[in-house]
């Protein structure tokens, strides 16, 4: 296929609220989304604070008894429901024929669901015996068999997300799903982009979901000291680019595009938001929990993505900016990851690296963990759309290792420099995976 592949649908569940156009705006305010948990009891916790989505219910999305068929389905997946279901509508693709179910494909980089940890415990613990010191096999399968549901079990299967958006939506064209930890739905997007490309789909549904906000996923995470302990101020505790920063907050969502070749969206009348030029994607193939020190991988991720579009990072524009005016990073808030980031964008744009806005949403949103790809792709076409770049809050003592334009706690109106016309966001994950995506005006 010839031509652009264009964005004309968006929607995403953060905890910063449920549409776009309410995140939008408390993301530019420098509004916090983290606090207290409150699903559990996290008490003992060193770290029992996360950045929670409230006030969700598959309800306000379609009718009750459409909302009863995914009664059983995990709480990501039915983010994730509520997001695609945003993004087609604003793509005009939720009327009866306006698609060709064999033509329309879905990929995401969706998480596995939670373990129902309540009852599971509660079947080891019924298995215990004080005789052996030892959970008996037996005793645990017959308290298993009583409190566990099938459902809830093969909820915790990642691909069963795939398939509750397809179901609902009517889906029938390529379907896949990725678990390439935090940059799965940036590599779902670029995915979904060449399946485009070569001719295997004329619409794409792409995105992620995930919740770990849950015993198991942040013990997971406390045990590997990658989150913030800042327990006694949580609202302050991402802080990405910050000398003082001690980890990434839990976060938790879904945030879906839905994407199409141009030619396909004005043969239906359908409104592009922006287009998606570029991707790059690699493997660091160094440490499963570590970036490669020399950060080679992102450098090419990023490189790549460029190279797609045409785009010279080392080239300014006529009026001596560069030519990509927003960078959304991933900015999780650890040590290695601003730091290293930092410096693959250094590495790239060269002198032109202090031009360009380099922000990072995690400060405010928390890590969404495989939804962080996605929603920082809708930033960047907010971005386009409005002139207007995102902060970078609880930035108050730069990090001298981490010196580019954070855009610091105040969001930055770019109109009076000719706005905003190309964009990169850029996504980072456990076992060494980079991806990037260049999204540019239409």
């Amino acid at each position: 296929m010839s031509g652009k592949v264009v964005i004309t649908g968006m929607g995403w569940i953060t905890p910063l609220g449920h549409d776009v156009q309410t995140v939008w705006d408390a993301l530019l305010k420098g509004r916090s989304g983290v606090g207290p948990v409150t699903r559990f009891s996290a008490e003992t916790f060193r770290t029992n604070f996360a950045s929670q989505v409230t006030g969700f219910d598959l309800k306000n999305f379609m009718p009750a008894d459409e909302a009863e068929t995914h009664a059983d389905a995990s709480l990501s997946s039915k983010f994730a429901i509520a997001a695609a279901r945003q993004a087609v509508r604003q793509a005009g693709l939720d009327r009866a024929g306006s698609f060709n179910p064999r033509r329309f494909g879905i990929y995401l980089g969706a998480g596995e669901g939670a373990m129902d940890f309540a009852n599971y415990s509660a079947s080891h613990l019924a298995g215990w015996s004080e005789q052996t010191r030892k959970v008996e096999g037996k005793a645990f399968a017959q308290a298993a068999l009583q409190r566990l549901s099938v459902a809830r079990e093969t909820e915790q299967e990642p691909n069963l997300t795939v398939s509750h958006v397809a179901w609902d939506l009517g889906i029938r064209g390529p379907a896949s799903n990725c678990m390439t930890a935090c940059a799965a739905s940036t590599q779902a997007i670029g995915e979904a982009l060449e399946l485009i490309r070569r001719g295997d789909a004329d619409v794409m549904l792409a995105g992620g979901a995930h919740s770990m906000i849950h015993p198991l996923g942040m013990t997971g995470f406390i045990r590997l000291t990658a989150m913030s302990q800042r327990r006694d101020d949580p609202s302050t505790a991402a802080r990405p680019f910050d000398a003082t920063r001690d980890g990434f907050v839990m976060g938790e969502g879904s945030a879906m595009v839905v994407l199409e070749s141009q030619e396909h969206a004005k043969a239906r009348g359908a409104t592009a938001l922006a287009e998606v030029a570029g991707y790059g994607s690699t493997a660091d193939a160094f440490r499963i929990t570590d970036i490669a020190p020399e950060h080679r991988g992102a450098q090419e991720s990023i490189r790549a993505s460029l190279r797609q579009a045409g785009i010279d990072p080392r080239e300014p524009d006529e009026s001596g900016r560069a030519r990509v005016h927003y960078f959304c990073a991933h900015g999780t808030g650890t040590k290695e990851n601003d730091k290293l980031e930092t410096a693959a964008v250094k590495a790239v744009f060269g002198p032109l690296a202090p031009k360009v806005p380099f922000s990072s949403v995690k400060s405010m949103l928390g890590h969404l963990i495989q939804a962080a790809g996605a929603a920082g792709t809708i930033v960047c076409v907010q971005s386009i759309r409005t002139g207007w770049v995102p902060p970078t809050i609880n930035l108050h003592h730069p990090d001298p290792a981490c010196d580019l334009d954070h855009v610091p706690n105040v969001a930055r109106d770019l109109n009076p420099l000719g706005g905003v016309k190309v964009c990169l966001n850029n996504s980072a994950g456990f076992g060494g995976q980079n991806d990037t995506v260049c999204i540019r005006a239409v």
